[in-house]
């Protein structure tokens, strides 16, 4: 007897249920945080100030202007910096673990999101500036070199071993936390506490500015992982079969490699280091939908983007009057996470790891 989820209804139904659950979980969050605050607004206010925004007048926007201020000025930028981020992560992290075949493979688990942030705190210390984009330029090259050296040292015979890939991590991680904490030797007070605040990950004083950088760069990354992801089908089947395919997997590689380290450098450039998004929301959305990439992307980023949204509310509300590390928070939910992973990794293999 065929059981439903082999049935062509089954796989259908599975994505609406999880379509719309992560819809839900997306807009329900925007919506609290938006609400959510030290300043109570109510969620009629926030949708009359979005409607007069795009020039639509209602009799719900707010009349005082320390709520519209409250919502444009301190709310709004961090939400969308949320989203972005937290998209970012995750398809970086999907288009990571496709590159290397690897569930464990993420930006912050191997060390790209440490190298990025390395690459970051030498512009803020060196004022490296490169027409004021220059911490996100710096973000990208420690990104980029952290990933082709996690390639280089842990691909060897067509595969990654989870060992090696793990262990590569390690050293690329100890590498950069040497540097950080050589450039904080170097830099001065204010440099210092903007450096803390890359190990740490905070979302905290987004400003549009920011966004409109981070923004183009998620978007222009997550379209490129869209148009890979047939290819990317194709590389999951081995390397040979996707030769004979006609794919070029040298070059399939090297793109999402650099693809890996835009999108990883821009998350990283102003939020720190926010580690296991990545890890995370492409994991439980392949065990849900599947394997195929061109799924597995879209909702990776609604997904991250949604989950990040929601970390950044608990980071403001858990604690009154203090703001948590967001970083940290994604590594409690994030760390458990992992070990399963490897557990599941260690029962396959018949031994440890």
């Amino acid at each position: 007897m065929t059981t439903t989820q082999n049935t062509p209804v089954a796989r259908p139904l599975r994505t609406l249920i999880v379509a719309t659950v992560i819809a839900a979980a997306f807009v329900s969050g925007v919506l609290v945080s938006a609400v959510t605050g030290q300043l109570a607004i109510a969620w009629t206010e926030v949708v009359g100030s979005i409607g007069s925004a795009l020039g639509i007048t209602t009799s719900l926007a707010p009349d005082d202007d320390i709520v519209e201020a409250t919502l444009w000025v301190v709310r709004f930028p961090r939400i969308a910096m949320a989203i972005f981020v937290g998209a970012a992560l995750a398809v970086a992290g999907a288009v990571m673990q496709a590159v290397f075949g690897n569930p464990l493979a993420e930006p912050g688990v191997v060390g790209v999101s440490s190298g990025a942030a390395l690459g970051a705190s030498i512009a803020i210390v060196f004022g490296i500036q490169f027409g004021g984009g220059g911490v996100a330029v710096l973000a990208f090259l420690g990104g980029l070199l952290a990933t082709l050296i996690v390639y280089a040292v842990a691909r060897a015979g067509g595969r990654t071993e989870v060992v090696t890939l793990l262990l590569t991590g390690i050293a690329v991680n100890a590498f950069a936390q040497a540097g950080l904490a050589f450039v904080l030797f170097l830099a001065d007070t204010a440099s210092r506490e903007q450096i803390v605040f890359w190990q740490l990950g905070s979302l905290a004083g987004s400003v549009w500015s920011q966004v409109a950088i981070v923004g183009p760069l998620m978007i222009i990354g997550a379209l490129v992982a869209f148009v890979l992801a047939k290819q990317l089908d194709v590389l999951a089947l081995g390397e040979k079969n996707a030769r004979h395919l006609g794919i070029d997997v040298e070059k399939l590689r090297i793109v999402a490699i650099v693809l890996v380290a835009l999108l990883t450098g821009a998350a990283v450039a102003f939020a720190g280091i926010i580690a296991f998004v990545g890890l995370v929301v492409p994991h439980i959305i392949r065990m849900a939908l599947g394997p195929a990439h061109r799924g597995l992307i879209i909702a990776s980023a609604f997904g991250g983007a949604g989950l990040l949204v929601w970390a950044d509310l608990l980071t403001r509300t858990l604690v009154a009057g203090a703001d948590l590390p967001i970083g940290m928070l994604t590594a409690l939910v994030g760390g458990p996470f992992f070990f399963a992973l490897l557990y599941q990794q260690r029962r396959r293999s018949g031994g440890w790891l």
